[in-house]
């Protein structure tokens, strides 16, 4: 079956506005927690966030068109012009109904809904934005996307919690290894950084409850961990078939070369204990791929520095890795970036894609206290120079979801 290979890649997260920025400071070990500056956090026990600074969607777009979008469609509007000029692919008339955008989001326009609420309480229905249903659904961005550049190929959301962008990659994967389509703009978008979004992960303790802004939290696979920071971002990425790709002389950054999901059937907020759905999600990604567990060099680990999800993940790459899982370097970038909810995934596979490119494994930092029940090498605090073929990105998400994906270098 022909490759799918990887030609672009754009971003918006709280370490940089685009993809050279964002690796600099993710491979200098950059914290991007603060104090939550959006709104007044004051009431809630958790006060910091990874917040994407210095984002003025005017300077991207007409201020019309950008008071339009929810901050996840401008999101995506910007990482997505990244990867289309990243990859270089002239979309035309011609070739657009073979294009697809598969850009997802967990919550869509959560900030969009709830300031919706708000006008309709205070000021009654006649003040509703005639905009809101498009600036709330979590299918916006894609539709968007595709209006924006003319695509007229297949255009979705998938929502699958936290495994949202690692699923929207997948599913376009799937679809250019079946023929359906010759390019897609994959990943996903999300800001739900509200009075209602922190609350909501905040009242179920999945929240950092510590002050500082960045010398512990968030602290993944540390032993003294207590909870996720909430980031917020974009991560897209040009997928297109070898031989698309070779035929317009695209130069060709990686391959991606296995997806896999699993769902645990287990609990709706809380993963299963013994690591079994992620472990086999990794087993089936792999074989996918068709690659060995002792031939992969890197792990992007979910790693969101909550109790439960970093000890289930590392039983997870112990089931599917075995002995090999010891020699296997891992590393949360979450510690830096914050969890980024549905769109985390799709950064952290861009994040492979670099790391496959420039031999730099990104660091774990505010890891200072060794958990015993996580045992692995989690590329504690300083990047490491490695050369690196294959990495595997996970995603494990609220409702049981398991997806991970392989991307290999190209050859």
């Amino acid at each position: 079956m022909e490759k799918i290979v990887i030609t672009g890649m754009g971003t918006v997260n709280p370490l940089g506005l685009n993809t050279a920025e964002t690796w600099q400071n993710i491979t200098n070990g950059v914290s991007g927690v603060a104090k939550i500056t959006r709104f007044d956090a004051s009431d809630w026990q958790t006060q910091i966030a990874c917040e994407v600074k210095n984002f003025d969607p005017k300077t991207y777009m007409p201020a019309k068109e950008a008071r339009r979008r929810d901050r996840f469609e401008q999101f995506a509007s910007v990482a997505a012009e990244e990867a289309i000029q990243n990859s270089g692919l002239e979309i035309t008339p011609e070739n657009a109904g073979r294009i697809g955008v598969l850009v997802s989001s967990a919550m869509g326009g959560l900030k969009s809904l709830q300031d919706a609420i708000y006008t309709l309480k205070d000021y009654g229905a006649r003040r509703v934005s005639p905009f809101l249903i498009p600036m709330l659904m979590p299918n916006g961005a894609a539709g968007l996307i595709g209006i924006d550049h003319g695509i007229k190929g297949p255009a979705m959301s998938v929502a699958s919690a936290c495994a949202s962008g690692i699923d929207g990659i997948g599913l376009a994967w799937m679809m250019l290894r079946t023929g359906m389509i010759d390019a897609a703009l994959a990943g996903a978008s999300e800001s739900i950084l509200t009075e209602t979004g922190l609350g909501a992960f905040d009242r179920i303790g999945a929240l950092a409850r510590r002050a500082e802004n960045d010398d512990m939290t968030p602290a993944p696979f540390d032993k003294n961990r207590d909870g996720l920071v909430m980031g917020e971002g974009a991560g897209i990425i040009m997928l297109e078939t070898e031989s698309h790709a070779k035929t317009r002389g695209a130069n060709i950054l990686a391959e991606l070369a296995g997806y896999a999901a699993t769902a645990d059937a287990y609990h709706v907020t809380a993963p299963s204990s013994d690591g079994s759905g992620g472990g086999q999600a990794i087993t089936n990604a792999l074989a996918s791929a068709q690659i060995n567990a002792d031939e992969i060099d890197y792990i992007s680990a979910h790693g969101t520095a909550t109790p439960l999800n970093d000890v289930t993940e590392t039983k997870a790459i112990k089931r599917a890795l075995g002995d090999a899982a010891y020699h296997t370097p891992i590393s949360s970038t979450k510690s830096m970036t914050g969890h980024m909810m549905g769109a985390t995934g799709a950064l952290e596979t861009i994040f492979c894609i670099q790391t496959i490119r420039d031999g730099i494994l990104p660091p774990t930092i505010h890891y200072q206290t060794p958990d015993p029940e996580c045992d692995l090498d989690y590329v504690p605090n300083i990047a490491r120079e490695k050369k690196v073929e294959i990495a595997i990105s996970n995603a494990f998400g609220f409702g049981g979801h398991n997806s991970v994906l392989v991307v290999k270098k190209y050859s």
